[in-house]
Parts: C-alpha cells; sequence; structure tokens
C-alpha cells in the first residue's frame, strides 16, 4: 500500500460541486481582485476567529511583514521568534530590515519555550513572534505577560493552527494580531497560495489595506506599498473550505490518537498535546534518533513520510541577506530536534487502512 503525504486531489473531489460553482461565480462576475467575493470571505474569517477584521493578502509570508510594516517594526529593531519553523517567519522579520533574534525551544512541544525570552530582550526589542508549531498553540499568557512587562508587541505565525485553542484562550486574543497561510497543503488552504491578517486592532487595518494594494485605499490615490491582495477565486475556495475547517481539525485529531494509540510503546517520542489545549494536527511529528534510516525505511515500504524542519533557520545557508550561517548563535534543543523529526502523513481524507499501514510500517521499523 502507498500512502501519501497529502490528500488535496481528495479534498477537491469531496467538495467539487461547491467549489465548481463558486470558481463559476465568481468567474461570471467578472471581479476577481478586490472584490466581493473577497470581502465576504474577509468577514466570514474575522467571525470564525471571534475578531473584528481579517485582512486577505497574497500569501501568510506577506501577512507576517506586513503586520510588521504596520506596527512599525523596521531597521535598528530586534523581534524575538524560533528557529525551528518554516524560513519565512524569520524572512519576514529581516525584509523590514529588523533582526531576527531566536530562542530556545520547549522539548515536550517544540514552541517557543516563555521561560527563555526574557533573557533574550535588550532595548532594540520591539515585538515577539510565537509560533504556534506543528498545530499546538504557543503558551500565550505567558509571552502575552512578557510582553505588556516590556512594552512590546506580540505577532503570532498562526499559519499551522487555524482552528487551535489554547487552555482558556483563542488565536489572537492575547496578541496584536494573528497571521495566517492558505497555501493548499495547510488546514485551510487554497488551490494555491494566500494569507491573511486577523486582528482586533483598528489602528492597524488602514495601514495593512493599504501596505496590500499599492498603498491605496481609494482608486488613483496611492502611497507607498504593494502588491500583496488574495485574489477573489482564492478567496471564494476558502469560504466554502471554511465551512469545514472544523470538521476537517477534528478528522485530524482522531488520526493523531490512532497514530498515538499505535505507536505507543516503540520508542519512539510522539507528540505531545498539553492539558486543555486543542491540537489541530497541522503535522503529526515523532522523534528517533536514527530519522534519516527510518525515513528511508518509511518511504521504501510506500509511506510518504517527511521532514520539518531539518536545518534550523539559524544553520541555514544565506542567514541573512547572503551571509554564511551563524555560528554564533547556540540552540541545542533545537537542533537535536531538527535532527530527528519525521512528519507521518496527516489528512482528514486519510482511511484507517492507510492508518493502520502507517502504523504498522513505524511498528515494524521499531521491532527492528
Amino acid at each position: 500500500m502507498k500512502v501519501g503525504f497529502y490528500g488535496h486531489v481528495r479534498q477537491y473531489h469531496s467538495l467539487k460541486a461547491e467549489l465548481d460553482a463558486v470558481i463559476g461565480e465568481v468567474l461570471e462576475s467578472g471581479e476577481y481582485v478586490m472584490g466581493p467575493t473577497l470581502a465576504r470571505f474577509e468577514r466570514e474569517l474575522a467571525a470564525y476567529f471571534g475578531m473584528k477584521n481579517a485582512i486577505g493578502v497574497n500569501s501568510g509570508t506577506d501577512a507576517l511583514w506586513l503586520a510588521f510594516l504596520a506596527l512599525g517594526v523596521g531597521p535598528g529593531d530586534e523581534v524575538i521568534t524560533t528557529a525551528n519553523t518554516f524560513f519565512a517567519t524569520a524572512e519576514a522579520i529581516w525584509i523590514t530590515g529588523a533582526k531576527a533574534v531566536f530562542v530556545e525551544i520547549e522539548p515536550a512541544t517544540c514552541n517557543i519555550d516563555p521561560n527563555r525570552i526574557e533573557a533574550a530582550i535588550t532595548p532594540r526589542t520591539k515585538a515577539i513572534v510565537p509560533v504556534h508549531l506543528y498545530g499546538q498553540m504557543a503558551d500565550m499568557r505567558s509571552v502575552s505577560g512578557i510582553a505588556k512587562r516590556h512594552g512590546l508587541f506580540v505577532v503570532e505565525d498562526g499559519a499551522q493552527a487555524i482552528g487551535a485553542r489554547g487552555d482558556g484562550f483563542a488565536a489572537g486574543e492575547l496578541s496584536d494580531a494573528v497571521c495566517t497561510s492558505f497555501i493548499v497543503q495547510k488546514n485551510l488552504g487554497t488551490f494555491g497560495d494566500g494569507g491573511a491578517v486577523i486582528t482586533n486592532r483598528e489602528d492597524i487595518v488602514p495601514r495593512i489595506r493599504a501596505l496590500r494594494n499599492h498603498g491605496s485605499l481609494k482608486r488613483s490615490y496611492h502611497s507607498m506599498g504593494y502588491n500583496s491582495r488574495l485574489d477573489d477565486l482564492h478567496a471564494g475556495v476558502l469560504g466554502v473550505k471554511l465551512k469545514k475547517i472544523d470538521e476537517w481539525n477534528d478528522r485530524r485529531r482522531e488520526i493523531a490518537a490512532m497514530y498515538t494509540d499505535g505507536l505507543k510503546e516503540t520508542g519512539l517520542a510522539l507528540p505531545f498535546g498539553k492539558p486543555g489545549y486543542r491540537h489541530v494536527y497541522h503535522l503529526y511529528v515523532i522523534e528517533t534518533p536514527r530519522r534519516d534510516a527510518m525515513l528511508e525505511f518509511l518511504n521504501d515500504s510506500g509511506v510518504d513520510a517527511k521532514v520539518h524542519y531539518p536545518i534550523p533557520i539559524h544553520r541555514q545557508e544565506g542567514f541573512p541577506w547572503g551571509k554564511p550561517a551563524d555560528l554564533d548563535v547556540r540552540l541545542p534543543l533545537t537542533e537535536k530536534s531538527a535532527a530527528s523529526v519525521i512528519s507521518l502523513p496527516m489528512f482528514p481524507e486519510m482511511t484507517r487502512d492507510e492508518v493502520d499501514h502507517v502504523v504498522g510500517t513505524c511498528r515494524a521499523w521499531a521491532a527492528r
């Protein structure tokens, strides 16, 4: 049996009539950019988050970047985040001219360790960016408390965690903004790329809306801005899928429970779900010191497992702007995790037979 990593085509077929209809509606409307379908989706997305505003943009990277710009992050500033995330988290900081300052992770969750943040704060620190890695929210109560004590902004990188909740708090509730990505492989993904900034801060909304559209809030009137708009076709697709996101996340949690039950006592390190948190399992990530050998075994056995993210950002070539890897940064917990992680197939359309095949293959490896 072969088990793929993604279920994009299956998801399309499960919603084909609705998706084809909304795409047809947008095409027939003749309004493809900054049109009514985008406006409707923005309202629906804000309502889903329980927040006042959602601004659709071209990508999750742009969502972070434009949120930083709207908050005044720029050259000379420092922004604290983690290095075990997709490159775009730090890239968006660097694009503003600010410096990304990396701190260690909690070994159990792989999210930012709040106990490491204050030691990294300097007079130049402007913001903290917690990444809700793999679908589980960071400890936002602690992060928010630190930010308030030091007068810092908080921008959540929620690209992997739409629908996730903390213990008594929701995404965006304890921050200046939460940014998300709609690239196809996300829990809520379009047929391509997209992103959004969701915020209760009314003061930054006009700035972000202008920045995404060549500095314009009114036709023919411009200031400096960029071209970063979420097209109406993508907004239409996302509007259909948004109605299913909680159901899909519930299914991801069911599959995760099957994995966890089947992989107990194998010696593999399994994901840790914090009590009271709703983990939505964008990825189901295990750890093993013999990662490369196990990954090869899984792939050879028909399991399309992958690795996220084998090279921490502070060890990437070109970190940043063409410089060599930053050898002065020491993050042993982050580096240990990066060397041992494997992401097992995880998508809502997985069958029980596919889950059982993945579990059986992992157990066969462990038995060796």
